[in-house]
């Protein structure tokens, strides 16, 4: 084996092992007490107690309020948000959303692949006292969600095969037999229109936030709600919705669509002898 392969494969077992006790509780929402976890990993109870204590007191773990179990905390997820990609686009969005949300009088959120689901990093409610609402830092099925195949169908063919391959590897699922098929009708319109995958009444409508190489970063998503009079047509609010992830895609150096203007003087038909009348000289 090279030299550049053995450092490459060096086992560092006591940060796997705390990374394996993150990815535990975080697939593990109602928290986990010490003999479970060891269990789960097949680990010793001391072992496992001292990481416990080290995540704890990063700040990575909490106690539940009876001392038996412990619980992730959101210290991950803020990390995520200082991510400078990340920070720079939620940065980008947040005023573009909060005009959105006003304009059409409907909640959007902003949702990017991580894995084998779609994070929600952000969220602007409607300024109605109804509507639907997605919680910033929910996790959805990148094969139930809307948002999920929109950035899929504007990746590269290699991207997108990538990120199919590992929602597979995480769910163990085989790719849906139509996907491409869909993705590419997406591709076409330019964005999604459907009803919501898991509430009825809700039709997800999302267009793709892009960067200066064109490829999608994120999905811009209206979760659209049908009230008694209405002001807006689902037209208007496409149309509103896609100016909105324009406008963030630019902000990240994407290019502004291309126009093709009419000639100023577009040339006219020339009429048939038929047609024509006989030129009269003035006198």
């Amino acid at each position: 084996m090279a030299k550049s392969e053995t450092k490459r494969y060096y086992p560092t077992p006591a940060l796997e092992k705390g990374l394996d006790i993150l990815e535990l509780f975080a697939n593990t929402p109602a928290g986990l007490t010490v003999s479970e976890v060891a269990r789960r990993l097949n680990r010793t109870v001391s072992e496992i107690f001292r990481m416990l204590l080290c995540l704890e007191q990063r700040g990575y773990l909490a106690q539940s309020a009876n001392k038996d179990r412990y619980h992730l905390t959101l210290r991950l997820f803020r990390l995520a948000q200082e991510h400078p990609p990340t920070k720079r686009l939620v940065t980008e969005a947040m005023p573009i959303m909060h005009s959105l949300a006003h304009e059409i009088r409907q909640s959007c959120h902003l949702g990017v692949i991580d894995g084998g689901d779609v994070v929600i990093l952000a969220q602007v409610d409607s300024p109605e006292a109804t509507g639907f609402y997605v919680k910033v830092g929910r996790r959805v099925d990148l094969m139930h969600a809307a948002t999920g195949h929109v950035i899929l169908a504007h990746l590269t063919e290699d991207a997108c095969a990538r990120a199919v391959e590992e929602w597979s590897r995480e769910t163990k699922n085989k790719k849906p037999a139509d996907l491409d098929e869909h993705l590419a009708k997406i591709r076409a319109r330019g964005y999604e229109r459907r009803a919501s995958y898991e509430i009825s009444g809700v039709v997800n409508i999302t267009f793709p936030v892009l960067n200066a190489q064109g490829t999608a970063v994120a999905g811009l998503t209206i979760p659209y709600v049908k009230r008694i009079e209405d002001p807006l047509s689902m037209t208007e609010i496409i149309s509103a919705l896609s100016k909105a992830s324009q406008q963030m895609s630019e902000a990240l150096g994407a290019l502004p669509p291309l126009v093709n203007p009419e000639p100023p003087n577009p040339p006219k038909k020339p009429r048939s002898h038929k047609s024509q009348k006989p030129q009269v000289a003035k006198t």
